[in-house]
């Protein structure tokens, strides 16, 4: 892909997105729908799908993007059923829809058709997620949809590395596979933990907003180029340092969190828009490359559906069979409702990495033209049939998030502590020989006063000390004192990372306005 082409993609897809955006749809569907349109208009360049590309410019940003907005608590508390999704699934996925490929393709050789199964596998939740934020699913839902899609594409990637080596003749068992990725995985981590230590130290020590963000902006770059060089798996080093660099983001200044969520949104933006196009826009290379025969369509519709049906095969016993099973799954977690279960399981829309997997397929690989076309009509036909109707059938099943009132209240009780914890800040601070003017001590104490009550409303360098700077001096000191309480809250888990978030950002605007002049 040309530099025009790749500019003409990026603008086409933005402005389709703004469009979207404006008109309340869903952004990633209209661009698959548009790309689809647009692929066979006569004087329109190839837009070739890049393997490198994907895979290293924009799969890791995207990845450590989800991962800083995640939450590590709730991960964590999930970490059971995650396992089973992004572990479990992945691989009965390969192994099913393989199984089924090599059925309906009797010309593809078994270990080829295990490469489609494990191309296929990986669902990709950024269709999910958009669709679930607009209609406030749950957010045990979110947190599994999200954490399946942090971790899955590193299981898938090792499942095709296995069935690729064997597909081309080497020796390969599904026995060693299993020890490749628990090295790769267990290297991951200690490279993507080590990394997100080392930015942390080193943010610390610059001081400087500018500086703090744009070294987080080569952090997924770097954390995967590194963890590959190393034979470990890139994906789940990004993740890992997304996490720990996320979770410790109230340690960091305000400037750093108001910047980095600009920043990191507008990438977002950009590279989702870029690549849900660019899936659209493979129709026509594709089915170019490919005897498109009755058999074929037949053939490809039948994987497409046994994609669908895994996912649901699967999901219900992973979800109540241990729970049967072992006591103490059913003492520490919340029972699992079937609406949840059931919308996870619609939720399995593929996306670009493994249209990316089937491109980078070696060229002599025995059935890579079909392997490539099955994979797109997966990837289209989930995106398009699972994702039109995942609103649909939320509604109808009124899988609905309860936890606003929750977090409200949750929110209130916290911050009258954080009001009070300010209030005292203040004191200590006039106390020790401070000589602000009174009027100024009165107002801050008004501020606090007024931010404990706000949110039960809801429900139901040193400056010289004239007023204004007085004001602001403590004023800052006042909500850092406030931001302790709730980091310390979200630590012991009496409230959400959302509800830190939230806080956070109404702070640091705050803090912003202080520090303008």
């Amino acid at each position: 892909m040309h530099g025009p082409e790749l500019l003409l993609l990026l603008v086409g897809s933005l402005l389709v997105t703004a469009v979207a955006r404006r008109l309340g749809w869903s952004a990633p569907l209209v661009l698959v729908g548009a790309g689809l349109a647009v692929s066979f208009l006569p004087g329109l360049p190839a837009f070739a799908l890049e393997p490198e590309l994907i895979l290293v410019l924009v799969l890791p940003p995207l990845l450590y993007s989800a991962a800083l907005d995640s939450s590590y608590h709730n991960i964590r508390a999930n970490l059971r059923p995650i396992g089973l999704l992004a572990v479990g699934l992945v691989l009965a996925t390969t192994v099913a829809t393989g199984w089924v490929a090599h059925l309906v393709l009797p010309e593809l050789p078994l270990w080829s058709a295990m490469v489609l199964g494990a191309v296929i596998a990986p669902p990709d939740a950024v269709a999910a997620a958009a669709v679930g934020r607009r209609l406030n699913l749950p957010r045990r839902t979110m947190t599994l949809l999200t954490g399946e899609s942090l971790i899955n594409d590193a299981t898938a990637l090792t499942a095709y590395k296995v069935a690729v080596a064997a597909a081309a003749g080497a020796t390969a068992s599904w026995a060693g596979g299993a020890g490749t990725f628990a090295v790769s995985a267990g290297g991951g981590v200690v490279v993507g933990l080590a990394a997100g230590v080392g930015v942390r130290w080193a943010r610390t020590r610059l001081a400087d907003g500018v500086l703090e963000s744009s070294l987080g902006m080569l952090v997924p770059f770097g954390t995967y180029l590194f963890a590959e060089e190393l034979h470990s798996s890139g994906v789940l080093a990004v993740v890992v340092a997304g996490l720990y660099i996320g979770h410790h983001a109230p340690s960091t200044s305000y400037y750093t969190r108001l910047q980095d969520t600009a920043v990191w949104r507008s990438v977002d933006v950009i590279l989702e828009s870029f690549v849900f196009a660019l899936i659209g826009l493979q129709l026509k290379t594709v089915v170019d490359a490919v005897d498109l025969t009755p058999g074929l369509a037949w053939a490809s519709g039948a994987v497409l559906l046994a994609t669908i049906l895994v996912r649901f095969a699967w999901m219900y016993p992973a979800a109540y069979l241990p729970r049967w099973l072992f006591r103490r799954i059913r003492e520490r977690e919340e029972a699992p409702g079937w609406r949840g279960v059931t919308v996870i399981s619609w939720a399995g829309m593929r996306g670009v990495v493994s249209l990316a997997a089937a491109a980078a397929l070696p060229l002599d690989l025995p059935g890579r033209d079909v392997i490539v076309f099955c994979a797109f009509v997966v990837t289209v036909g989930t995106l398009l049939i699972q994702g039109m109707t995942l609103p649909l059938v939320i509604r109808k099943l009124g899988h609905r998030g309860d936890e606003e009132r929750t977090d409200a209240l949750a929110e209130a009780q916290v911050q009258h502590a954080a009001a009070e914890a300010a209030v005292r800040r203040l004191d200590q601070e006039v106390g020790s020989g401070g000589d602000a003017p009174e009027h100024v001590v009165h107002r801050l104490r008004l501020l606090a006063e007024h931010r404990g009550n706000a949110a039960w409303e809801r429900l139901g360098r040193q400056e010289d000390e004239s007023p204004a700077g007085a004001f602001r001096r403590l004023r800052r000191t006042m909500l850092d004192a406030e931001r302790e309480v709730f980091v310390e809250a979200r630590d012991a888990g009496r409230i959400d990372d959302e509800v830190l978030a939230r806080v956070l950002r109404e702070l640091d605007l705050e803090e912003a306005a202080l520090a303008r002049e």
